[in-house]
């Protein structure tokens, strides 16, 4: 099968059939995912049924955000001191004085299972000499929180208990010397964090987020992979990678016989949220021959031929999208022990994702279960942690498996020796990633240069890295 570039003709012409080129109105020819899910036997949810994007203008995005340390300290200032950011799942921090240190930036906070199984965050100094109460990122348990320097004490609930030679402090007022409270949120299982001393209540902050997922109730998932990889570029260029379609032609060439990638849907909701839709089942607008139903199921076996079976065999009238949502009910059903009768088609066989400023990003579909979250090392603008976490649903026994353990891969090495990840999914996370490092050194070039300092965006198909861009100019701002 050939792969032609698509004519510009097609590309830009908007679905209607005129001719007028009205900016952001323009789509690829072919079915739309709403015409796709239209189609569905089991039925999406109403949160699927619809579109939701306006044209936010076409002017570049400047790439000194991306190489600046100017540009990176205010970030830290007014975006990272500001917003809601996901800390860990409430399966890290299970009993009371278990804790989570959260880091991003310059920023360390520890997250702590109180006695009454509520949840507390401090920040991560001792009020002594500064010293980190826990020295890294990770997970413990402890019955306090004492410094290694000097050995200042302070209870999980963040009270000053213990001063070695309290004598020489009679300055020291234990209850003046609480740890810093950190306003946290739960939701979905997740457990947030935000270092502004008057947050934004978290349920407007993600308003829409909470609003789409109440059919989707994450908290009912475990942690099932959980990997790390740290990146040579910033942490906006690595997270952008993963919020458009447009790079499929060019960087996944062989996921372009199942996936519709000009044809995926972009949805910009308030300043927080945005949505990526792209529908399985349907071949890449850009390739010449039409491919039957059967011919589409067999490219979407691509990676685990074991799942071969004549349960695989489309019927007249069938689609390939509705055959594969069938038969994934029913094996992974068996494999997670979980009832899947109540996801429809689209939530078994589709790519949908979400953004929530400022770096985390969700999946609440079921073949692929990821969440995202992109951060700062450090004080580098250049440097970036990617993670990525796979929510399985806790099986119907009740019985909640032992979250995985984080496994770290180098930037050099393959996403796919981490354990449990489908070699398939692994290598299209490799292609995902092998540019980002050259974009990056790209980004330094366009700003030394000053020839050409912004990119320049597809009205459409780049719709939320712009949505996400205004949001964080916004931030910067205030």
């Amino acid at each position: 099968m050939n792969i032609q570039t698509p004519r510009p003709k097609l590309s830009t012409m908007p679905r209607d059939g005129s001719t007028s080129l009205v900016p952001g109105e323009a789509r690829c020819p072919g079915a739309s995912v709403q015409e796709l899910i239209a189609r569905d036997v089991v039925p999406a949810p109403d949160v699927l049924r619809h579109e939701h994007c306006d044209f936010l203008g076409d002017e570049d995005i400047s790439v000194d955000r991306y190489v600046t340390q100017e540009f990176f300290d205010r970030e830290m200032e007014h975006v990272w001191k500001k917003t809601w950011q996901w800390a860990c799942r409430e399966e890290h921090i299970p009993e009371a004085g278990d804790y989570y240190v959260y880091e991003v930036g310059p920023f360390s906070v520890i997250v702590m299972r109180q006695h009454d199984m509520s949840v507390k965050a401090f920040l991560n100094a001792c009020l002594h000499r500064g010293t980190k109460l826990r020295a890294c990122e990770g997970e413990g348990s402890t019955r306090d929180l004492r410094c290694p320097y000097h050995g200042w004490t302070w209870k999980i609930d963040g009270a000053l208990s213990s001063v070695p030679c309290a004598w020489d402090f009679p300055h020291v007022e234990p209850e003046k010397f609480a740890l810093p409270n950190v306003a946290t949120a739960q939701w979905g299982g997740f457990i947030f964090i935000n270092l502004d001393e008057n947050p934004q209540p978290f349920d407007d902050y993600a308003k829409v987020l909470i609003d789409h997922f109440k059919g989707w109730d994450l908290s009912q998932r475990y942690v099932s992979l959980h990997m790390a990889k740290e990146l040579n570029c910033n942490w906006k260029t690595a997270m952008e990678a993963f919020m458009e379609s447009y790079h499929v032609y060019e960087t996944h060439p062989q996921l372009m016989t199942a996936t519709g990638d000009a044809n995926v849907q972009y949805d910009c909701y308030d300043a927080h949220v945005s949505r990526f839709y792209s529908a399985g089942g349907t071949q890449s607008p850009h390739l010449d021959n039409p491919m039957t139903e059967q011919e589409l199921i067999n490219t979407m076996l691509v990676g685990d031929r074991s799942m071969v079976s004549d349960e695989l065999t489309v019927k007249e009238g069938e689609t390939a999208r509705c055959v594969m949502a069938r038969y994934l009910r029913k094996v992974f059903g068996a494999q997670y022990q979980a009832d899947l009768s109540g996801y429809s088609d689209s939530e078994i066989v589709d790519t949908i994702e979400y953004h929530l400023f400022p770096n985390m990003i969700l999946f609440p579909g079921f073949s692929l279960p990821m969440v995202y979250r992109f951060r700062p090392i450090g004080l580098r603008a250049d440097r970036t942690k990617f993670e990525i976490l796979f929510l399985r649903p806790v099986p119907s026994t009740g019985e909640r498996p032992e979250p995985a353990e984080l496994f770290t891969v180098k930037e050099e090495e393959s996403y796919t020796i981490v354990p449990g990840m489908d070699k398939g999914l692994g290598s299209v996370y490799d292609q995902d990633t092998m540019n980002l490092r050259a974009q990056q050194e790209g980004f330094l070039n366009q700003y030394k240069a000053g020839r050409k300092a912004g990119q320049t965006l597809g009205n459409y198909q780049e719709v939320r890295l712009r949505h996400f861009n205004q949001t964080l100019d916004a931030y910067l701002a205030r």
